[in-house]
Parts: C-alpha cells; sequence; structure tokens
C-alpha cells in the first residue's frame, strides 16, 4: 500500500473484530512512527499498549462508570473552544448529525445517542488499545508533535492492514485508565486508540473533506 492509499484509506473505524493483532506489528509500528517530525528532538509522545485482561477489565470499568453515570473525570486541557466560531462549528455539527442518522438515531433520543457513545469504552471490540500521553509542563509545539505522531502510527496501521480509530473520549475516564497504565504523575492523557481488523458488517459514513478552495491559498510567483 502506497502512502496516498494509506492516507484516502485512513479513516476513524468505529467496528472492529476480535481478531488478534501480533505484538510484533504493534512494535513494528511504533518503532518506524518514532521517526515523526518533532521539534528538536524532543519526541514528546509517551505510549502505553494495553491488551488481553487487562483491557477487558478497563473497557468493564469504564462501561460501567458510563452506564451508572458517574461524573466525567475533568479533562486536563481543552477539547474544544467554547464558542466554536464559522466554519468549525458548522463541520463539527454536520459530522454529529451524520453519524447519528447513519446509526438511526433521531436527534432527540439521548437515551440511543448514550448507548452509541458507550463503544467508545469498549474499543468499539478492538482488542488493542493505544494510550497517548504527553508531559504537563510541555506547550503548544509539543502537542503538535504529536498529532504528527499519532498520524503517522495510523498510516502504518494501514499499511499492517489494520485500522484504527483516536479517541479522545478516553480523557474523560482518565482516572481509570491511569488506574492501568499507572503513569508517573507528570504525565497526562491526551487520548486513546483503539487497533485491530474492520468488522465490515458495520456501517460508516464517508465524512468527506472541504474542497481545496476552501483550505489552501496559492501564492504563486
Amino acid at each position: 500500500m502506497d502512502v496516498y492509499e494509506a492516507v484516502k484509506t485512513r479513516r476513524a473505524v468505529r467496528g472492529f473484530t476480535d481478531q488478534a493483532v501480533e505484538r510484533e506489528v504493534i512494535e513494528r509500528v511504533l518503532s518506524a512512527a518514532a521517526r515523526s517530525p518533532s521539534g528538536s528532538n524532543i519526541q514528546p509522545w509517551n505510549i502505553y499498549v494495553v491488551t488481553g485482561e487487562p483491557l477487558a477489565q478497563l473497557k468493564k470499568v469504564a462501561t460501567e462508570r458510563v452506564a451508572a453515570g458517574d461524573p466525567w473525570d475533568e479533562r486536563e486541557y481543552v477539547m474544544y473552544p467554547p464558542q466554536l466560531k464559522s466554519p468549525y462549528g458548522e463541520r463539527r455539527a454536520a459530522f454529529g448529525r451524520d453519524r447519528y442518522t447513519a446509526l438511526g438515531v433521531a436527534r432527540d433520543d439521548w437515551e440511543a445517542r448514550a448507548r452509541a457513545a458507550i463503544g467508545n469504552w469498549e474499543c468499539f471490540g478492538a482488542p488493542v488499545a493505544l494510550f497517548c500521553y504527553i508531559d504537563r509542563d510541555l506547550g503548544m509545539p509539543q502537542w503538535s508533535d504529536l498529532g504528527m505522531y499519532l498520524q503517522t502510527v495510523m498510516l502504518l496501521l494501514r499499511a499492517e492492514g489494520l485500522h484504527s480509530c483516536p479517541q479522545m473520549a478516553w480523557s474523560q475516564v482518565r482516572k481509570s485508565v491511569d488506574a492501568v497504565t499507572q503513569p508517573p504523575p507528570e504525565l497526562m492523557l491526551f487520548c486513546g486508540m483503539s487497533i485491530g481488523y474492520e468488522d465490515p458488517s458495520v456501517d460508516f459514513v464517508d465524512n468527506g473533506r472541504a474542497s481545496l478552495d476552501d483550505t489552501v491559498t496559492f501564492i504563486e510567483g
């Protein structure tokens, strides 16, 4: 699979089979992803890979918390600005509308929406979860390094025939994640990522992207 094909076929998959993923494949992906861009070679990513019984227990604890209506753990970063201005707010609203429409969930059916959302904490059935942490003392440029690293991971997973779903939702139950990963106190959880083989029976929506004219300006001589 060439790079263009990997980029075109990468998407947030929300339905995985239980087919095992070999550890050597994950190691190969993460070893190569370490070549991702990083300002001054700081390499701010701190990665925990959870599988097997520890992941099963984490899924159980997280879904039970959500089902019981336990309060979310307070995120240690702001996910979206309080007022998401145009065109970003419209794009976010369109994503939510398209996703829940594909699932057959009505806009005002909050119980059905909650059932759909709980799939996050089941990793959508995936057998591997990656959790990405960053040192609290680092700044916005290092956060951008995380994004480049995680994108590299996801593209390399496609090269291995795997899919993924990056999930900031895990930061809402970060204390449950920390109980499994036991990171040092200076690290904070940014996101999780479900990894596995796609279940082709699960419907999905191709959200598409803004046109090139909407996001790119050419200044030519």
